[in-house]
Formats: structure tokens, sequence, C-alpha cells
């Protein structure tokens, strides 16, 4: 038998397929569940010895919708609750494209959420500017909204600032840290934000948004690495520290290929000296 050209490029083309959709399958039956618990060690310019050691959990774009179940979001807050973190950092996009349909039950898949020191969220690009707060608020999560809160731990401040995401210039960040007598955490739900934390000064910034990428792929990585400063995980801007969580649930379509949901915990510690 004669393999010509033409057929085994055919035959080429009907493997590729073939490669893809299964590839797809599994990042649409297993990856997007295959939930993961991620700790890290985060070096905070100036913070106090005392608050060394202090563990804050980070869940972050549930997207809570028809692909990203009840049961999706809560084992990410049962996950979480077994680490038993010292405070909490939400950081936005609850639901998808401002689904008013999945609002209370966003909320409702986080109530199991409770921490010594309290639990904080912000709002991301998905979310309304009030009933999506107000459905938080009920189940005790202070919502911030470009606004800033003390709190007191072991005699020091931690200052949590936490902005919308359409607050991007310097200048209005700025008018939410002055004057704080502590150390910052700017809750941004846009990564993008570092280059003005760092502008600022600002020692830590907590954010979401990238999803990780969703979809890791060589050109997907390197066209997501082009948009934002860091895609996932640590990331510093001379003496700014940034991290990035993959998120929890998914959008445009319910697959994750090699970049799992993640839920994270993260164990601030003091750095002297921090280079960019």
């Amino acid at each position: 038998m004669t393999v010509t050209r033409r057929s085994a490029l055919k035959a080429l083309v009907a493997a590729g397929v073939g490669t893809v959709a299964g590839t797809g399958a599994y990042g649409f039956m297993y990856g997007r569940h295959d939930l993961e618990l991620t700790s890290s060690i985060v070096s905070v310019a100036g913070l106090p010895r005392a608050l060394g050691g202090l563990r804050i959990g980070l869940i972050t774009d549930t997207h809570r919708s028809r692909w990203v179940s009840h049961d999706d979001v809560s084992h990410a807050a049962a996950m979480l609750m077994n680490e038993r973190p010292d405070l909490i950092v939400l950081g936005g996009d609850y639901v998808t494209w401002g689904d008013r349909e999945y609002v209370a039950a966003a909320a409702d898949a986080l109530a199991s959420l409770r921490a010594p020191h309290g639990v904080f969220g912000i709002l991301g690009n998905h979310d309304d500017d009030h009933d999506m707060p107000a459905a938080l608020g009920a189940h005790g999560v202070e919502v911030l909204k470009d606004a800033r809160t003390r709190v007191q731990i072991k005699g020091e401040a931690l200052e949590l600032v936490g902005i919308r995401y359409w607050t991007r210039r310097a200048a209005d960040i700025a008018a939410l840290t002055h004057g704080a007598n502590g150390t910052i955490v700017l809750l941004a739900h846009d990564p993008r934000r570092l280059a003005e934390a760092a502008e600022l000064g600002v020692p830590l910034v907590l954010s979401g948004h990238t999803h990780g990428g969703q979809i890791v792929l060589p050109l997907v990585s390197a066209l997501a690495a082009q948009k934002y400063p860091v895609v996932a995980g640590l990331g510093r801007r001379g003496s700014t520290t940034m991290f990035v969580s993959r998120g929890v649930g998914t959008i445009y379509v319910p697959i994750r290929l090699s970049c799992p949901p993640e839920v994270a915990v993260l164990t601030l510690q003091p750095a002297s000296t921090l280079t960019g």
C-alpha cells in the first residue's frame, strides 16, 4: 500500500484533532476540579517581627455559575478552613458577568469561612457594586470597596486596602493609603496594579483575575505573560511583593489545562531588603 503525502497529512490532522479533543475533555472533566492547596512563604518589606508567621488564606475567582457548582466553591472553603489561617482574603469575581442568579449562591458557598482576625473581600470586574457585597456581608465578610481597614495583631497594625477593579490611578490608591500607620497590604483583583503599588512603596499586593492562564499552552502562556506582570504565584517589583492566585473557577470555557484551581495559604515573613 502506497502512502501519499495527502493521506499522511490527513492522518496527522486527524491525530491532532483527536489529541486536542482528548485534552479538552480532560480539562473539562478533571482539570477544572483538581483543586490544589498551595503554601508560600511571602517576604514583606518592613513587616514587624511580631507579624512574622502570620498566615493569610486566599480564595479568588470562584465564578459561581452553571459550570462552577456550589460543591466546587464550598470544597475550596472547606479546604481553607482545614488550614486554620489567621486571616482570610477573598479576591473577587464571585460570579460571572454579574449574573444576579448566582449572587446569593456564590456567597452561600463561602459561608463557612471564619478566621481569628476576620474575613475580608474585594470586588472583581464580574461583580456588581451592591448585591454581591450585601450577600457576602450577610455571612460576615467585610467587603472593602476603595476602603482601608486596620487589623490589630500582637500589638501591630496590618492595614488592608481594598480597591475596586476600576480603581487604577496611583493618586486614587495613595488617597486610601494616606495616614496608614501599619504594614499595608493592597487587595487588588487585577495584578496590573503592581505598578502603582511599587510606585507608592506598598510592601504587599494580593491579586487574582488571571486564573493563572487557565489553559496553559505555550502560545497562551506567552500572551498572558505579556499582559500581566505576574500571572500566578509570587512576583516582585522593587520593594513590593505580589502574590497572584490561580483562582477556583473558570471563565469563557469550563476547562483548565496544566493550571489547576487553587486555594492559597501565605505565610508572611519580614524581609530587610528586596530587590526587583
